[in-house]
């Protein structure tokens, strides 16, 4: 028996998890911020609650625009110098909301601020895509994704105490801090390839070997194969129709708790708009926990994935629909927990479906995915702008999200969730 087969793996690849989780936290709380932060706002700039819309939606535009580009330098360049780059970039333009003088200034802001964000995911599943063992990637993306519904969950709560003790735009500089430390930290610990890293030992490099030809630079992209892959197309569409309903709750949820629900006050409407993101965050958690456990029943992981997602699509979409006949409020927001707990069922399935069907080319995929559901928040919150400034109905806004659930049921069943690239077409 050999030295390296009687040692045990180092477990360093498992801090690739702890840095995607807090990045992932940190990424949540700033773009859930100016939802909270949208009254004041409003306020201070005499604006509309349409203006406000097309504001959130500057976020989504750039986002989407920017997710190619984002997952390709991060197959190009590495996620190591790509990260450390796109959190100072958003972190400086979430401290610079503080000193926006105008409507048009704060959706410049906004763009560029989620021209920074873009990147994010795709990057950190490019890293887990190298780090991670096969088998360690969908539950990865599960706890990540929790940990990102739980950040933007907590923010309406953390906000509201902070206001309390200090004006909202000091807020917006304690955060942006924070981003700041996290890439300094990121990049003086992560390499590119985990072999290279001091505390892998020599059984985690074995363990971690079939990640090899995963590392490095792989900048050019088979963008035929990803056209001509009805894999890919459906998980484009199933993304932007999750996303379209979801940028609900990032949006204008703090407000439908007010003017729909009548919850008044900083911290009992925080505690209401706590339930769609902390549901999701559970959502996530059971679904990457759950599809090892279910491939076993239906007999592949791939079957598993399609059944999990199909479900949430559904669920989601019955649970808004129960929402809208609940006068009760705490009855209603309950039921629209559920709904995002369904609708984030979802997500593990469509993240890991990246890496597997993306292999080398993980962040170009995922990115291309992560567009087009930003491409659904652009559109989401001005539909909702333009329905509530002409009909004030709440319910009508959120049928159309209802919709875009039940379509959303149909994209699976298209999709091969683990066949790579090569053969995915």
């Amino acid at each position: 028996m050999t030295s390296v087969q009687q040692q045990a793996p180092s477990k360093a690849r498992y801090w690739v998890v702890v840095f995607a989780v807090t990045l992932a936290v940190l990424a949540y709380i700033d773009r859930v911020a100016i939802s909270k932060a949208a009254p004041y706002i409003m306020q201070d700039l005499g604006m509309t609650k349409k203006e406000m819309g097309r504001v959130f939606s500057a976020f989504a535009l750039a986002y989407a625009l920017a997710e190619i580009p984002g997952g390709w330098l991060g197959d190009a360049m590495g996620p190591r110098k790509v990260l450390m780059r796109i959190v100072i970039w958003w972190s400086a333009f979430t401290a610079s909301v503080t000193m926006m003088w105008s409507a048009t200034a704060l959706w410049i802001n906004q763009f560029l601020f989620g021209a920074g964000e873009a990147g994010c995911f795709p990057n950190l599943t490019k890293s887990m895509t190298i780090w991670l063992t096969q088998k360690e990637r969908v539950r990865a993306q599960g706890i990540m994704w929790m940990s990102a519904r739980w950040g933007g969950a907590v923010t309406p709560l953390l906000f509201a105490a902070l206001f309390q003790i200090m004006p909202w735009r000091a807020v917006f500089f304690v955060f942006a801090s924070l981003g700041v430390v996290w890439a300094v930290l990121f990049y003086r610990w992560f390499r590119d390839d985990p072999a290279t890293h001091p505390s892998v030992n020599e059984a985690e490099r074995e363990l971690l070997a079939p990640n090899r030809n995963l590392a490095g630079g792989h900048g050019n992209v088979p963008w035929g194969k990803l056209i001509r892959s009805r894999s890919v197309w459906m998980l484009w569409l199933q993304y932007f129709l999750v996303s379209y309903p979801w940028y609900f709750y990032i949006t204008w949820l703090s407000t439908y708790v007010k003017e729909y629900r009548g919850i008044q006050g900083e911290i009992m409407s925080g505690v209401y708009a706590v339930f769609p993101l902390l549901f999701g965050g559970i959502g996530c958690l059971v679904s990457g926990f759950m599809i090892p456990r279910l491939a076993k029943v239906v007999g592949s992981t791939g079957r598993a994935r399609q059944v999990m997602a199909v479900t949430g699509f559904v669920g989601a979409g019955l649970f808004l629909i129960v929402c809208m006949r609940m006068n009760n409020p705490l009855l209603g927001m309950l039921a629209m927990g559920m709904s995002s707990f369904c609708n984030d069922l979802t997500v593990p399935c469509a993240w890991a479906s990246c890496m597997d069907i993306g292999g080398k080319y993980a962040g170009t995929l995922s990115g291309s995915m992560n567009m087009m559901g930003n491409l659904a928040g652009f559109v989401a919150p001005q539909v909702g702008g333009i329905i509530l400034e002409q009909t004030k109905d709440w319910n009508l806004f959120i049928m159309t999200m209802v919709g875009s659930y039940f379509l959303g049921a149909f994209c699976w069943p298209l999709i091969r969730p683990t066949v790579a690239l090569e053969e995915n077409h």
